[in-house]
């Protein structure tokens, strides 16, 4: 597959995209609800010829571009779902759904994959091998990789290959990286006991809001004091309640937060950090500390082949590439990671504002090579594992 032709197919093809990733931008959809969203994907890729699989969810989107000769079989994902934010960028095609937004450039992502399925199956007879097309729901709320591997989305999958755009790089450039790439996500609750009492006389209390603001500054030594200095990790407790009145020192105070880490390792190591510092400083202030661990998703790890097969193609087409930096967000792509290999990357977009912000932007330039890359790393992907 010639790559100029390609860049100059996928350049031909980007008012089509245009037009789709701005309907979708213009109805946003937020996890589990992408019913439209999923009906506008099945449109484009039918439209074009290319075969729908049943996927058994109500929403997402699974699709085949079968080559002439027999291979493997390697798959694209992109995430469908929007944020609850109210969009503020001003923009002709900004949200028509009041406080649901595309703040994260998943409408970007599923029209760029959309135009590396029309291009591949313009050139099906020339794919040694199947790409699957995998068009995910729910990826905000972290769920929607595991159902679509219970939908058997996987099977018989021999690589896969996802992206986010990083508005801070420039169009046409791709950010690529092997090993770890964004972090884990698991959250905590940590539970305070005390003894409740008048506010006017502590001494016959136990005063767990005391206790709970010293653990506050106390689990920041679990990444300071306990996780290694070449490691990365992350500690945050983002949500503090207790009590009800301004005059009564309550029984209990509750502290929420998230836990961001690389290597698995220190992820296991975590949840008896941070119990053992919490228990610990709540005993000295005579109250107990009881944490509830949630585990959430693991961290995107960049299998060092699937990196050089999106290298070699990005390089190619003649796109910047440069070293991808790590990112303490997190992104279920992690889970097909755990099944085979894969290679998340960054595609450079010249946005304006960071992820999740209400003014997020794009260029949509970034659609051609989008398309260009995935579609020739499927190319790459299907001869490389022939060999």
């Amino acid at each position: 597959m010639n790559p100029e032709r390609l860049l100059q197919e996928a350049e031909e093809l980007k008012p089509e995209l245009v037009r789709l990733r701005r309907e979708l931008h213009r109805h946003p959809e937020l996890s589990m609800q992408e019913v439209e969203t999923t009906r506008k994907i099945r449109e484009a890729l039918s439209g074009a010829g290319i075969w729908l699989l049943p996927l058994g969810l109500p929403v997402g989107v699974l699709a085949e571009v079968e080559g002439a000769e027999p291979g493997p079989t390697v798959a694209l994902r992109a995430d469908i779902d929007a944020l609850p934010v109210t969009e503020e960028t001003g923009l002709p095609f900004a949200s028509e759904i009041p406080g649901k937004m595309h703040a994260c450039g998943h409408d970007f992502h599923t029209a760029a994959i959309v135009g590396a399925a029309l291009l591949l199956k313009r050139h099906a007879a020339e794919l040694k091998g199947t790409v699957r097309l995998l068009f995910q729901p729910a990826e905000e709320k972290g769920t929607g990789a595991k159902a679509m591997i219970g939908a058997g989305a996987l099977e018989g999958v021999q690589a896969i290959f996802g992206m986010h755009n990083k508005p801070e790089l420039p169009v046409g450039t791709v950010g690529l990286a092997p090993g770890p790439l964004m972090a884990s996500v698991d959250g905590f609750k940590l539970t305070v006991t005390g003894k409740g009492g008048h506010a006017a006389i502590p001494d016959a209390a136990i005063d767990p809001i005391v206790a709970a603001s010293a653990i506050v500054g106390g689990l920041q030594t679990a990444v300071s004091r306990s996780i290694s200095p070449l490691d990365s990790a992350v500690v945050s407790v983002c949500s503090f309640h207790a009590g009800s009145t301004w005059n009564v020192i309550p029984d209990e105070a509750v502290l929420d937060g998230t836990v961001r880490t690389f290597r698995p390792e220190v992820r296991q190591k975590l949840p008896d950090l941070l119990g053992r510092i919490a228990s610990g400083i709540a005993a000295g202030y005579g109250a107990e500390a009881r944490l509830t661990w949630f585990a959430g998703i693991p961290s995107v790890t960049n299998d060092s082949e699937a990196v050089e097969i999106a290298r070699g193609a990005a390089q190619a087409l003649n796109l910047q590439v440069t070293e991808a930096r790590r990112s303490t967000g997190g992104e279920d792509f992690a889970h097909y990671q755990e099944q085979v290999p894969g290679c998340f990357l960054w595609m450079g977009t010249s946005g304006t504002e960071e992820w999740h912000h209400p003014k997020f932007t794009l260029n949509e330039d970034a659609l051609v090579p989008g398309a260009a890359l995935f579609a020739l790393t499927a190319v790459h992907a299907l001869d490389r594992l022939r060999d």
